[in-house]
């Protein structure tokens, strides 16, 4: 694993590598750096504090453990008023699911329900129906010359999905998308004050919408999981006003859950398919890969590189001390290449059985994973299916960002 240097050593070391991530240069292919930082340890001193960890059987205790909890609202407020932890898009992404810890978690979780089995089959009528839209869209525009695949079909089916399946309406959805994409920041490693305001900006207008939905799914209840959420709610909280922001924190996650980092997906397998044209001719010869190449994308390069979590009581990881309440950031796109895990681990391997941990692990294992699944299967079989092979134009641009990878454009052209 390496061995581990004195702390003040490896911050300035760490310093030097986030500065050189937070570059479009380094956004664009953030592994050389993630390599570099591997090479000091499985565990490294962060350089504003807590630790980083890049070893993927470590990340992946971590993830498991009831001794490692999430930065919820508690955390949050312990950390003062003038952190980045009291921006008020950062109080309210702390009341959605994803955010909580047990017991509170546990009972949330129950009334969020699940993507079951009948469930994804009804949602996958749904789901071949976009597609083919979405593709057939996308020919045409081919026809013309190049296509921007990201904005076309990768940002258009996550929101085309999940706003059928809430009951949204469409002409809300571009607008949802936007605020989507500017709400994330609340969320990311290392976010600046301007980027900070913007997701404020954001939550606000997510909270008007979706509170105003909830208002109006009890005035008239209907077959959709809002409603379904509005009477399971009233079961548990005889507080109707304290039910009714239970059931618009579930919407909003579920929203926010759907989009963002199943669009990256799309994108980023795309590109792993149209990048080798031996992958193209594998998958359309082979199809029973398909599994296996999202699974492999979602190692590769994850939607999301970063999971944060705080310790619960003071304890040691590789002989470093962490305090309660200490923060520990799993350097998920790093442990993804662990070659202690996967051999030769910069290599896309649609064979290789992949484990990762992009939809993350233990009880905040991702709730929509098998929607995430279901729509890049979907969209992969049905492109290599009906489309003549692709090319790429140039290489895409990358979001300012470190935690949550997006591709801003994803320009293809027929081969």
């Amino acid at each position: 694993m390496g061995h581990v240097a004195t702390p003040s050593t490896d911050r300035r070391a760490a310093l030097s590598l986030f500065s050189r991530l937070r570059t479009a240069e380094g956004q664009q292919d953030p592994f050389p750096i993630y390599a570099e930082l591997r090479s000091r340890g499985g565990v490294v001193p962060a350089p504003w504090g807590g630790l980083l960890v890049t070893d993927f059987d470590l990340c992946d205790r971590i993830l498991r453990s009831a001794n490692w909890l999430e930065p919820d609202a508690r955390w949050r407020e312990k950390q003062g008023p003038r952190t980045r932890w009291s921006a008020p898009s950062a109080r309210e992404i702390s009341r959605t699911l994803p955010a909580l810890n047990p017991p509170e978690h546990t009972r949330v979780r129950r009334a969020a329900g699940s993507f079951d089995r009948g469930t994804i089959q009804q949602i996958g009528q749904t789901v071949e129906q976009i597609v083919e839209q979405l593709l057939g869209s996308f020919s045409d525009q081919l026809r013309e010359g190049e296509a921007d695949f990201a904005a076309l079909v990768g940002e258009q089916l996550p929101i085309a999905t999940i706003g059928d399946w809430l009951g949204l309406p469409r002409a809300d959805w571009a607008r949802l998308r936007e605020l989507t994409h500017d709400q994330v920041f609340t969320q990311e490693l290392l976010p600046n004050a301007s980027q900070l305001a913007r997701s404020d900006i954001a939550m606000a207008e997510l909270r008007s919408y979706f509170i105003e939905l909830v208002r109006e799914r009890r005035r008239h209840l209907r077959e959709d999981p809002v409603s379904r959420w509005i009477t399971t709610w009233d079961a548990m909280e005889p507080d109707q006003d304290k039910a009714d922001e239970a059931v618009y924190f579930l919407a909003l996650f579920v929203l926010l859950a759907a989009l963002e980092t199943t669009a990256t997906l799309l994108s980023t397998m795309t590109l792993q398919l149209v990048d080798h044209p031996d992958h193209w001719n594998l998958i359309a010869g082979r199809p029973d890969l398909i599994p296996a190449f999202v699974e492999e994308t979602l190692r590769f390069d994850p939607p999301s590189h970063v999971i944060s979590r705080v310790a619960a009581a003071d304890c040691t990881l590789e002989g470093l001390d962490v305090g309660a309440d200490d923060m520990v950031h799993l350097m998920i796109g790093a442990a993804h290449r662990d070659p202690a895990k996967h051999a030769d681990p910069d290599r896309f391997d649609p064979h290789r059985k992949a484990a990762h941990l992009a939809f993350s692990g233990g009880i905040h294992y991702c709730l929509g994973a098998p929607l995430a699944r279901l729509e890049a299967q979907t969209l992969l079989r049905q492109l290599v299916h009906r489309l003549p092979q692709l090319t790429l134009v140039r290489r895409p641009a990358m979001a300012p960002r470190v935690a949550f990878r997006r591709l801003l454009n994803l320009d293809l052209a027929l081969a």
